[in-house]
């Protein structure tokens, strides 16, 4: 008995390691399935935008592009269009992102350090306006940015985006500085310092990682905008790039689907390289401001 003791001890633990292969194998299936379908429009966007139109018209469609054409490429980087859109979509991600990050910093800091009548219940109004769509607040927006004289300008565009990031950036915020000692704050009081330069100076620097998470939320949500470029902007030169390229190469009785494609995928370079080079700040961000208040 003894001695069949380690010879079933062995061959269960060989049958454990079975099992785990097993299962880590039928984890790495379904991840790759997972990962091509996700992955699958983008290799479709390239496929189209390295084919021509009458390809692309063609049954049974061709998966793998036997013949590569640039010329789509090279006639969107041609169009002085398709430059405004582009030109237009920087500035209106830039000015928005910068003004987002101000308003978060000096309005999460008011949530955070005072207590005043109705503080909770302003946190309760920007907790719950992150719950309303987009598209609900298109009309009431509409008329206020027309009183103000502010429709076809780059400014209505740069103020929405702003808003639609603002309500999550502000709560973000909040909860950066509620983790962070007041004991600082009273150091500084004490050697001389005013409320505005402990702020800059000491509280600012310390939440870095949630201005990241913030600057590159907004970024990414006004650059992707449609709503607001289609509705709020009819001229062409104000045009950012989502409602331009879809007026531009999509119309009711024709579509240019390659340059389409190929705007698309040029356009999405910027995205990419936020992405790739700026993802873990946005991780640290977003976990570092989970603390318990």
């Amino acid at each position: 008995m003894n001695k069949r003791a380690p010879a079933l001890a062995q061959a269960a633990c060989g049958g454990g390691r079975k099992e785990l292969r097993s299962r880590e194998g039928a984890s790495y299936v379904l991840l790759g399935l997972i990962l091509i379908f996700l992955l699958f429009p983008v290799y479709w966007i390239l496929v189209t935008s390295l084919s021509t139109n009458s390809e692309l018209l063609q049954l049974p469609p061709k998966w793998f592009p036997f013949h590569i054409s640039l010329d789509s490429y090279a006639e969107v980087l041609r169009s002085s269009v398709f430059l405004t859109f582009y030109r237009n979509t920087v500035i209106v991600a830039s000015g928005a992102t910068v003004l987002c990050i101000i308003v978060s910093i000096l309005a999460g800091y008011a949530l955070s350090r005072f207590r005043f009548r109705g503080s909770n219940l302003l946190t309760l109004i920007f907790l719950s306006a992150q719950m309303f769509p987009t598209v609900t607040l298109v009309i009431g927006l509409y008329s206020q940015y027309q009183a103000l004289h502010l429709l076809n300008t780059l400014y209505v565009l740069i103020l929405a985006s702003t808003m639609t990031s603002l309500p999550f950036s502000i709560m973000l915020m909040r909860t950066f500085f509620n983790g962070i000692s007041k004991e600082l704050e009273e150091a500084a009081e004490i050697d001389g310092a005013s409320r505005f330069k402990t702020l800059f100076t000491i509280i600012v620097p310390l939440s870095k990682p949630g201005i990241m998470a913030i600057a590159i939320y907004t970024f990414l949500i006004a650059w992707d905008d449609f709503l607001f470029g289609l509705t709020l902007v009819s001229d062409i030169d104000k045009r950012t790039l989502s409602p331009g390229l879809s007026l531009t190469y999509l119309g009711e009785y024709s579509a240019n689907w390659s340059g389409a494609t190929a705007a698309a995928a040029t356009a999405t370079i910027p995205l990419l390289i936020v992405f790739m080079f700026l993802q873990r700040y946005m991780v640290e961000g977003l976990t570092a401001g989970g603390v318990k208040e």
